[in-house]
């Protein structure tokens, strides 16, 4: 397994910055907040995407995404896919993560369908995954793998939040069992509660790690995303990247020892969605 953090967690640091926290602390990759306020977004020039993917392969780190804020579920967002996919190409990264951001009206799974399979093809051609996160419109394994179905394309994926799909109400296992035949890699954060999702280290809260951890196989990418950039009185993460690392292995090692998970707590008020469910 290998391990990633997303620049959320430590928001505008300059890329060299990046890269040297992943070294120090063992991280085999980056996901790439594509915002703006920071430093990679579609709009930086040739010359500086070329920058950041010579200062990754210095540090042989590798950028495993682009998180971009494209909503693709919604009709009016503007966000170009193709730009997502074409930086992902530049920098060398092997995803581009999309919102849902849907209008919660019925036709919200056709817009979704409609734009990613308008990108799917060129996401092929450049050796892109680009990825659905369970999320906000659709933040279960069961809704987001209801329009992958669809789409039918294996350069769409999902990116399997483990937050929002607690917060939706799936167990682990109907996450996995849902999201599987889609699924690209794993993001995992911590919590205190339903109701208070200020960003904590990994293991200091209430998600389900170790249910989410245990159907995954030895190979593949976990990432994980401290939302520092939303909750500035969070601690601050680089001080936690070593500790958070070997929380992860050490959940991985545990998963592989206990092949029957104890039953897991869904959040108060929640209730089970089924994948055919709206």
């Amino acid at each position: 397994m290998r391990y990633a953090f997303s620049t959320l967690g430590v928001p505008g640091l300059p890329v060299p910055e990046v890269v040297r926290l992943a070294v120090a602390h063992g991280y085999d990759g980056v996901e790439l907040r594509a915002h703006p306020e920071e430093p990679v977004h579609p709009g930086i020039d040739a010359r500086q995407r070329a920058d950041v993917a010579k200062e990754f392969a210095a540090g042989d780190v590798r950028v495993l995404t682009i998180a971009g804020y494209a909503r693709v579920a919604d009709p009016d967002d503007a966000e170009r896919l193709d730009a997502l996919v074409d930086l992902a190409y530049d920098l060398g990264a092997s995803y581009v993560r999309v919102f849902p951001g849907g209008r919660g009206g019925p036709e919200d799974d056709g817009v979704a369908v409609r734009r990613l399979r308008s990108v799917a093809a060129l996401a092929a051609d450049r050796g892109v995954r680009v990825l659905l996160e369970t999320h906000d419109s659709h933040r279960t394994g069961a809704a987001v793998a209801r329009v992958l179905d669809r789409v039918g394309a294996p350069s769409v994926g999902a990116l399997w939040d483990v937050m929002h799909t607690w917060l939706g109400g799936e167990s682990p296992a109907e996450s996995y069992a849902a999201l599987a035949p889609h699924l690209g890699y794993v993001q995992v954060k911590d919590i205190a509660s339903a109701q208070d999702t200020t960003p904590l280290p990994l293991g200091a809260g209430v998600l389900p790690l170790a249910d989410a951890l245990a159907p995954l196989g030895p190979d593949g990418w976990l990432c994980w995303e401290y939302e520092k950039r939303w909750y500035p009185e969070a601690a601050e993460l680089p001080g936690l990247l070593t500790a958070g690392r070997e929380r992860l292995a050490a959940l991985l090692a545990e998963t592989r020892t206990q092949p029957h998970p104890t039953p897991w707590p869904r959040p108060p008020g929640s209730v089970p969605i089924s994948r055919s469910g709206p």
